[in-house]
């Protein structure tokens, strides 16, 4: 609580702020926290990040559609696709914009912050911005050899004089030991005790891999997995087809197909009575992570068996895209958030497996990482932290050593080491 208004009296003087911490420290629940009181005070906020999930997330949109960028990815992009000067209608959104929020920072280049820096000025931006993430989790993706720039590497970023707010308090776990095991191959930092400890975790695997969640690096390792596991399970196949609400007639099906995949919505969601399900959001009765079987199914709804035993009746939840569109209130013209088209489905996915990107803000119990699809800077500590039950942890014995499994982009480590030393 002592956070959240600390915080809050810092935007509403508006300071920018940058949020930060190691993963399982509560970013997205003070970061919600932060955008409900400014709603509640009637102000404008914008919810907005580098990728669709990360965005559906926070009930937002992404940076791109936003700020109008197109397919940009650099301000001379821009400038070949003529839309280096911002709309009009893009200028007037912007500045009625009391607070704009950016989740998983660290997703986001230095070009692109350049970018969002130029649509502010051209906009005469007078509200206040909130940046969150950890710059040693996922970087901003590139194509290609391309050096990873990130958001603070770019000139804009000094510009916006951030006040930096740092959680440190881990919720998913009370395992010491695990903690700092965490926060050392956060740093990439592996000496002949963590060594010992990442060792522990290669254990005989379970003849039955159902029990538990097998975190890949890539894709298609993850389908396949899904798909031969579910061949086991001897019982019928349903699908369960998303539901898709148009409310504009502007809404084409290719935006949609876009929006679906970016989001990681399944379009074709496929179940069997008895198959074990990890949910993909937070609720009231689960959380983002938690396992569960599906018991039963009617017409409606399925019925999901949680580890506590209680039974929760499931109904499709709706995802929606958002624009922001100028209508007129008691007379006066304003921006107001407006959805184009919502998606209805069920917010789970197989538990089998899973890639550690679509494993963002999860806390999963059962946890098998195959070490050997690692091949990003962070991936093993976001591989890692995504446990919440030490215990029930499984490493599969990697081709190299820990320490070159846990490597971090090391501008990121001076850049956060510097934040807070």
């Amino acid at each position: 609580m002592k956070l959240l208004s600390v915080t809050l009296n810092k935007l509403k003087l508006n300071q920018n702020v940058f949020l930060t911490g190691g993963a399982g420290v509560g970013k997205t629940t003070l970061t919600r926290e932060i955008i409900e009181s400014f709603v509640s005070d009637a102000k404008k906020v914008a919810k907005l990040a580098s990728t669709g999930m990360a965005a559906t997330l926070i009930g937002g949109q992404t940076l791109h559609s936003f700020f109008d960028l197109g397919i940009a990815s650099d301000i001379q992009d821009l400038e070949n696709n003529a839309k280096l000067q911002a709309k009009k209608k893009i200028k007037k959104l912007i500045n009625s914009i009391d607070l704009i929020v950016i989740d998983e920072i660290s997703m986001v280049s230095s070009f692109l912050f350049e970018m969002i820096h130029l649509r502010l000025i051209q906009s005469k931006f007078q509200g206040v911005f909130l940046v969150v993430g950890d710059f040693l989790q996922l970087p901003p993706v590139v194509r290609g050899a391309t050096e990873v720039m990130f958001a603070f590497e770019s000139e804009a970023w000094g510009k916006f004089a951030f006040e930096t707010i740092e959680l440190t308090h881990i919720y998913k776990t009370d395992d010491k030991r695990f903690i700092e095991l965490l926060h050392n191959v956060r740093y990439g930092y592996i000496d002949e005790n963590i060594h010992n400890h990442l060792n522990q975790y290669i254990k005989p695997l379970p003849e039955n891999l159902g029990e538990f969640t097998y975190l890949f690096g890539k894709n298609n390792s993850a389908s396949a997995h899904n798909k031969k596991q579910l061949e086991y399970i001897d019982e019928d196949l349903f699908i369960k087809e998303v539901q898709i609400i148009k409310h504009s007639k502007n809404v084409y099906d290719g935006e949609i197909q876009r929006y679906m995949i970016d989001a990681r919505i399944e379009k074709e969601l496929e179940l069997k009575i008895g198959v074990p399900i990890l949910f993909t959001r937070n609720s009231w009765n689960y959380f983002n992570g938690e396992r569960g079987i599906v018991v039963n199914k009617d017409a409606s709804y399925i019925y999901i068996q949680k580890s506590d035993a209680n039974i929760i009746k499931l109904e499709t939840i709706g995802i929606s895209k958002i624009m922001w569109r100028e209508k007129t209130v008691d007379g006066k013209k304003e921006m107001q958030e407006e959805n184009l088209f919502t998606l209805y489905q069920y917010p789970i996915k197989l538990a089998f497996g899973i890639t550690i990107h679509k494993s963002q803000g999860m806390s999963i119990e059962d946890l098998i990482i195959d070490t050997n699809e690692i091949f990003a800077p962070s991936q093993f500590y976001v591989a890692l932290s995504r446990s919440s039950n030490p215990s029930r942890l499984n490493l599969i014995s990697p081709r190299c050593q820990w320490h070159d499994l846990a490597f971090v982009n090391q501008k990121a480590v001076a850049f956060v080491r510097g934040k807070h030393a």
